[in-house]
């Protein structure tokens, strides 16, 4: 049987209550009929003492007659609750508050002897077998010329405190209940508080743990269970995500392998059945080239963004002169500008501008971005390439007035294999990847990028770098 946390709670408080009773029934009983026979003796022993030194003593030095002495002892006895007897050292009882005065006929108390207090002024017991039941005996003696002359010993029942202990041990058994029912407050916090949302924890890593990371709950709390389900909640969201991402991806990776493919086979199948006449081949196999080329860009991308996704990857960081890196990048794409009639407008901050970076990596991001533009920007139009430097940064933004994002996919452009629909009709070549190891690449560097685009006017992209000492210590 599995064995929950809220029925080990269960059977604790039980056992609480359990032991609980033990306590009061046992070590409670024993303590307070202790106490209360220890009360009892000291206040019986004080009367005695009083007794002994005034009646009694009156009585064994003929100050007062035995009628006299007995009267008082009657009244102390309803007084006391107690019977009180003055004894010889010998045995004989010479006076008993519970019996009227005999001289004629004498009682004496077998094997009396006083030492049975061991030490102390009291004794429990049937008192050498002359009560039926157990008494509660103080002796306090009688001494004159300082010589023993008898005993004052008072007698109380035992029951009576018994009685008494009881008495106060059923206040002890109330109050012990009224804990307990107290106690299922603080039992019924744990049930709500605690138990019922580990539950649902408990349910959700379950789900979880079957797979079902779409699995939905709530803990409304504010303390450490609640944070500790909204972590759980914000994990499974993350990996439920990621497995979308990865499904997606693999769909994405099979749909830009297979159209190549697909290309590739067709036309060699055509050129080996006749489909394409021989004079056409060196058509179809510039074709097929082109599209090997696609797949070897695809291939090298993909590798590229794994390595940057791998965590502790390494960057050859050098300072160098970012203007540079920009002219040449710029240049690069001449030819491509041509065609299309774009102008390039460099606004850039100085002669030289040193950054703290990966140089290869850096130049990756220009030419990602630029082919972008260029690819995405209007005929006749200018992307403009300016850099800001600010608290020992540098700002950099390329802008394109080309046909822009849609405001719902701007949150999507850095997703690998994304390609908006518009990018789709014109960009037949591209595998979606550009954009996603550019933000790599400026993460990898511990810097951001961000975008601005309006749909029919044009996108902006903006990201920052260290700036190096290097370009301060020649100025």
């Amino acid at each position: 049987m599995k064995k929950t946390l809220y029925l080990k709670i269960l059977l604790g408080y039980f056992i609480f209550g359990f032991f609980g009773f033990v306590v009061v029934a046992t070590f409670v009983f024993n303590m307070t009929f202790e106490q209360l026979k220890r009360e009892k003796a000291d206040a019986l022993y004080r009367e005695a003492m009083l007794i002994a030194n005034t009646y009694a003593s009156d009585l064994y030095n003929s100050e007062t007659s035995l009628d006299s002495v007995k009267k008082q002892l009657d009244t102390l006895d309803t007084y006391l609750s107690a019977t009180l007897w003055i004894i010889n050292p010998s045995g004989r009882l010479v006076l008993d508050s519970s019996s009227p005065v005999n001289i004629e006929n004498e009682i004496v108390i077998e094997n009396f002897d006083p030492t049975i207090t061991e030490g102390s002024y009291y004794t429990i017991g049937t008192f050498f077998d002359t009560f039926d039941q157990q008494m509660l005996s103080v002796f306090a003696p009688i001494t004159s010329s300082y010589k023993v002359k008898g005993y004052v010993v008072i007698h109380a029942p035992l029951d009576e405190i018994q009685k008494s202990c009881d008495s106060l041990l059923n206040i002890s058994y109330i109050l012990l209940v009224i804990l307990f029912l107290l106690s299922l407050i603080i039992l019924i916090f744990f049930t709500e508080m605690v138990y019922l949302p580990l539950r649902k924890i408990t349910e959700a890593t379950e789900q979880y743990a079957s797979g079902n990371m779409h699995y939905e709950f709530q803990v409304d709390s504010e303390d450490e269970i609640g944070y500790l389900a909204a972590t759980l909640s914000y994990m499974a969201s993350e990996i439920a995500r990621s497995e979308d991402d990865q499904k997606k991806f693999v769909a994405n990776v099979s749909h830009d392998f297979r159209s190549p493919l697909t290309s590739i086979k067709g036309y060699l199948e055509a050129m080996l059945d006749g489909t394409i006449p021989p004079e056409m081949h060196e058509k179809y196999l510039n074709i097929v080239l082109n599209e090997t080329e696609r797949l070897t860009k695809l291939t090298n991308s993909l590798l590229m963004l794994n390595n940057l996704n791998t965590k502790g990857m390494l960057l050859d960081r050098t300072d160098f002169d970012l203007n540079q890196i920009i002219r040449s990048t710029a240049v690069s794409f001449e030819g491509t500008c041509r065609q299309k009639t774009i102008a390039i407008e460099l606004v850039l901050t100085g002669d030289t501008m040193y950054v703290n970076a990966d140089m290869g990596k850096i130049q990756q991001v220009f030419y990602n971005l630029l082919d972008n533009a260029i690819k995405f920007s209007h005929n006749d139009s200018v992307i403009k390439i300016e850099t800001n430097e600010k608290n020992n940064k540098v700002y950099i933004s390329v802008k394109d007035s080309g046909i822009g994002i849609p405001k719902e996919d701007l949150k999507l452009v850095w997703d690998r294999f994304y390609k908006s629909d518009a990018s789709r009709g014109k960009d037949k070549k591209g595998t979606g990847l550009g954009l996603s190891i550019t933000r790599e690449i400026i993460h990898a560097h511990g810097e951001h990028i961000n975008v601005i685009s309006t749909e029919g006017v044009g996108s902006e992209f903006i990201f920052s770098l260290a700036k190096s000492s290097e370009g301060d210590d020649e100025d």
